[in-house]
């Protein structure tokens, strides 16, 4: 079957980009939503834990929104969101994000792990 798009085939390697951006956003969406109601938080879990999920997600962020260690951090994010998803069953009452919305960022990430960095990219492609 013939593509009905073929001139948008040579943008395919923005796609990961996208997918990049997408991730980071959510990442900063979750540290910044952390932020605001990380007494609630700490209230429910330990002492220490909104203060480093804070970092983590920022870092991670970071990564993934200028493309350094693409396959590294999104597998930090992956892990993180799974991580995220048994919070979310410990304690229903500070959830953040829903279930099938973590549960999307985890097969997006597993695709960045899968097909790399992408355009405007600190990673080399090899």
């Amino acid at each position: 079957m013939l593509n009905p798009f073929p001139d948008l085939l040579m943008f395919a390697f923005f796609a990961p980009t996208l997918l990049r951006v997408a991730v980071a956003g959510m990442l900063f969406y979750l540290a910044h939503q952390q932020w605001q109601r990380r007494s609630e938080i700490t209230r429910a879990r330990s002492t220490a834990f909104p203060t480093l999920s804070i970092i983590f997600n920022v870092i991670v962020g970071v990564a993934l929104s200028v493309g350094y260690y693409t396959q590294i951090a999104s597998l930090l994010a992956i892990v993180g969101f799974c991580i995220g998803l048994w919070l979310n069953r410990r304690h229903p009452h500070i959830v953040i994000l829903s279930n099938t919305t973590v549960i999307l960022l985890i097969v997006i990430s597993f695709s960045l792990l899968l097909s790399g960095a992408g355009a405007f990219a600190y990673d080399l492609p090899l």
